[in-house]
C-alpha cells in the first residue's frame, strides 16, 4: 500500500512533468524568412553613412564557440561618412532561428568583457522608429587600453524587445506558454572615440537613420510586427 508522503511526491512528479509538457514548444515563430540572407535585409546606404572596408568590430566568434552555435546567420559592417563630419560606425547584426533557454542572445555586457573590456557606463535608451514606434535600447561604453567604443543595442526574441536578460527570460516564458520558440535578433552599433567625448548621439542618430528607411520585410525581421491600432 502506498502511504501518504509517497503519493503526495508522486503526484507532484506527475505534476511537474505535465508542466514541463505544456510548456513544451510546439511551433517556431520567425520574422526572418527562412531563405533569407540577413545582409539583404540591411541596408549597405544608411546615408550620410555608406558601407565600406575598414573597422575593428568585435566579434566574439569563433567555431564552435558559444557564439556560433547561438547565432545562424551573422553581419559585420563598417560604415563611413564621405563628408567626414560623423563618426564611423561599425555594425553587427547577428540572429538565431530559435532562441531558448539554451540558444540566449549573446549581449555585449557579456561578450566584451570575455575579451578583456571593462564595461564603463551603461544606461536605458529609446530609439525613434518612425509610426510611433520606440525602440527600447541600451547604451554603453567599453574600455580597452586606450580602446574606449561607445556602444548602442537592441535585441528582439519573438515579439519582444527585451532589454534585460530578466526581460529576456520573462519573453521566453510567456512565449513557452503560447506554445512557440521565438526567432531572436541582436543589432549593435557602436563608434571608437579618437578624444574624450563620447559618441553616443552619433551611434543612436545611426540607428534610427536606418530604422526609419527599412523596407517593409527588412522592418519586420529587425523590430517585429507594428503594433495593432486600439
Amino acid at each position: 500500500m502506498i502511504d501518504r508522503r509517497n503519493l503526495l511526491a508522486g503526484l507532484a512528479c506527475a505534476g511537474s512533468l505535465g508542466l514541463a509538457e505544456a510548456l513544451r514548444p510546439r511551433r517556431t515563430l520567425a520574422f526572418v524568412p527562412a531563405d533569407a540572407e540577413l545582409g539583404t535585409l540591411i541596408p549597405s546606404d544608411v546615408a550620410p553613412w555608406i558601407a565600406g572596408e575598414g573597422g575593428e568590430i568585435v566579434i566574439p566568434r569563433a567555431e564552435g564557440s558559444l557564439a556560433s552555435r547561438l547565432y545562424s546567420q551573422q553581419v559585420a559592417r563598417f560604415y563611413r561618412d564621405p563628408a567626414a563630419a560623423l563618426p564611423s560606425v561599425m555594425l553587427l547584426a547577428a540572429y538565431g532561428k530559435a532562441q531558448s533557454d539554451v540558444l540566449q542572445l549573446h549581449r555585449p555586457e557579456v561578450c566584451y568583457p570575455a575579451i578583456g573590456f571593462e564595461i564603463v557606463d551603461r544606461w536605458f535608451v529609446d530609439l525613434d522608429a518612425g509610426r510611433g514606434r520606440k525602440v527600447p535600447a541600451v547604451a554603453l561604453t567599453a574600455r580597452t587600453g586606450a580602446r574606449t567604443e561607445d556602444i548602442v543595442y537592441w535585441t528582439r526574441v519573438g515579439l519582444d524587445l527585451p532589454r534585460t536578460t530578466a526581460e529576456q527570460r520573462s519573453g521566453r516564458l510567456k512565449a513557452a506558454f503560447a506554445g512557440y520558440i521565438g526567432d531572436g535578433l541582436l543589432v549593435r552599433a557602436s563608434a571608437v572615440r579618437n578624444a574624450q567625448v563620447p559618441l553616443h548621439r552619433s551611434v543612436i542618430r545611426f540607428h534610427e537613420t536606418l530604422l526609419n528607411n527599412l523596407a517593409e520585410a527588412s522592418r519586420l525581421a529587425m523590430i517585429g510586427p507594428e503594433p495593432k491600432s486600439s
